[in-house]
């Protein structure tokens, strides 16, 4: 199986959109080494829409690198990205035109895959604007997942249709190695709060092999760059990094990570986190009953390989509120004869705990989350 956990790694379109070019690519490349990103995970570095010519070649059909962005062609930048031992990704689209009115691969499926497997690509988002309406969005879907698998190379497919016409019940058939299930995301708590609640219960679709994926990152954005809205705070960032990691979602990073502050990258690279989101088991997250202290809030649980459980905490509220954890609602009652080891995957405090529930006061758009290890009293 090609992938067997969430990806990780980093894309242009938060930031950058059509503003991309070979230098600024290998600049990204050597900050996933240096500011320790690839060794935190983040393996994939993904160049969005906008890279190639508005037309395609006249003779060849085949997609061309616009010569300006990239002089010297799309192998060259992948050769790059591959010496510091990172994956190189690409964009496409399953109509006849990209997104940004740039050349899709509609009906030049198998040409296009064949280009993208000589160039060294080892990852394909494909997006799903300018489609006809004469062709159901599944049989495209499935088109590429076919051109992918003929040409040649390994290339992990990004099926990117914004979670329309039902694709839960049918993307693992096209092939797709993970699938966006929700429209795009923007710089601001509320777009970040939505996406995250709408997949709740769409977690069940969610399995390796095929990833269900709330889109890129906005971490670290602050309002900058091309979804870069009103922006949010970094108790914001902090939700939505726990949040994805919690509900299984790729961690793909969609800030400027050369200017990312130590805080930031501090939050994207942390290993509790980070294990919590590619725990081998890949289980579904649940959620607690609120209780009476906070109404505007949800508490997701995710059980993992080794028997632990991860348990966070979201106020979306403007006000302080207590959430409490009920265990018996996780499946350890009073009299299960167990304790439990908490490590807050935050500030790495344990301690330990022998009752029926906890609570915790969680701050205004704040998050609490904690890994818990049950072990006999």
């Amino acid at each position: 199986m090609l992938v067997t956990r969430p990806p990780m790694g980093f894309n242009t379109w938060n930031t950058f959109a059509e503003h991309i070019n070979e230098q600024m690519i290998k600049e990204i490349a050597d900050a996933m080494v240096e500011g320790g990103f690839r060794d935190a995970g983040y393996e994939y570095l993904v160049i969005d829409d906008c890279w190639s010519k508005r037309e395609r070649d006249p003779e060849t059909k085949r997609l061309v690198a616009d010569p300006e962005k990239f002089p010297n062609g799309m192998k060259a930048v992948a050769d790059y990205v591959h010496s510091k031992g990172l994956k190189f990704g690409m964009y496409s689209c399953a109509g006849v035109r990209t997104c940004a009115d740039y050349p899709g691969s509609f009906d030049h499926e198998f040409i296009d895959a064949e280009t993208f497997a000589e160039y060294g690509v080892d990852y394909l988002k494909y997006d799903y604007c300018f489609k006809p309406s004469t062709t159901e969005g599944k049989v495209l879907y499935h088109r590429m997942g076919n051109a992918l698998r003929a040409c040649g190379r390994d290339i992990l497919f990004s099926a990117c249709n914004w979670g329309r016409d039902d694709v839960y019940s049918w993307i693992r058939t096209t092939g797709a190695h993970i699938y966006r299930s929700t429209g795009d995301i923007f710089d601001n708590f509320q777009s970040m709060k939505n996406i995250a609640l709408s997949q709740i219960d769409k977690q069940s679709f969610n399995t390796p092999g095929c990833f269900n994926d709330m889109d890129m990152l906005t971490v670290g954005m602050f309002g900058k760059g091309h979804v870069g809205t009103e922006g949010c705070t970094a108790a914001d960032y902090k939700m939505q990094f726990t949040l994805w990691c919690m509900m299984g979602s790729p961690l793909m990073l969609g800030s400027d990570i050369r200017e990312m502050d130590e805080d930031m990258k501090a939050l994207v690279t942390n290993k509790e986190l980070i294990a919590i989101n590619q725990d081998p088991d890949c289980r579904q997250v649940f959620t607690l009953t609120l209780g009476w202290g906070c109404t505007d809030a949800v508490t997701l649980v995710k059980k993992l390989e080794n028997g632990d459980f991860a348990v966070a905490s979201f106020n979306f509220s403007n006000n302080k509120g207590m959430i409490p954890v009920f265990f018996d609602e996780i499946g350890y009652p009073a009299n299960c004869g167990l304790k439990f080891e908490i490590t807050d995957v935050f500030s790495g405090e344990k301690r330990e705990f022998d009752g029926d529930s906890m609570s915790n006061y969680v701050e205004p758009r704040g998050t609490v989350c904690f890994r818990i290890k049950p072990v006999k009293k």
